[in-house]
């Protein structure tokens, strides 16, 4: 009994940022959210939903974007807090619907679950990667968030 209970709690999803790591395919990511800082907040409670590109989307950026991005920390840190969602959707929720939600970074992401999912122009290619403080869902494109509009505090 003590042996199956303890296999139990070892096989408890990893939280956000270790399932990232172990899946392989978000090297870029998981480079960029440790150059912005964000690793304590992803691996907060959370819970957090992230739309995750992995490398192929990071790869469709126009060249040296992603390395102008990794000296820019402030900006990079929006562009990943634009893909993180406070709470728990799965793919199920959003099915058939259409709804903006709120992001991290403040401005709202555009989710259509009508046909397949998609996030603003971003498909979701694998849905409902549990972890243990959310889930993560897979997208072929790397989400940019619009410009702000007129700010005048800088």
């Amino acid at each position: 009994m003590l042996m199956a209970l303890v296999g139990a709690s070892g096989a408890r999803a990893a939280d956000i940022v270790d399932t990232a790591v172990s899946a392989g395919s978000f090297k870029t990511l998981v480079t960029a959210v440790k150059a912005a800082g964000l690793v304590s907040t992803l691996k907060s409670k959370g819970p957090f939903t992230v739309f995750a590109p992995n490398d192929a989307a990071f790869a469709k950026l126009p060249p040296g974007t992603v390395d102008s991005l990794l000296k820019n920390k402030a900006k990079l840190a929006a562009i990943l807090k634009y893909h993180v969602v406070r709470g728990r959707v799965m793919a199920a929720d959003v099915a058939g619907k259409s709804l903006q939600v709120a992001t991290l970074e403040g401005q709202k992401l555009n989710v259509n679950g009508t046909m397949g999912v998609t996030v603003n122009d971003a498909h979701v290619v694998q849905p409902d990667i549990e972890a243990s403080n959310g889930v993560i869902h897979v997208i072929d494109t790397v989400l940019l968030p619009p410009a702000p509009a007129m700010k005048h505090h800088h």
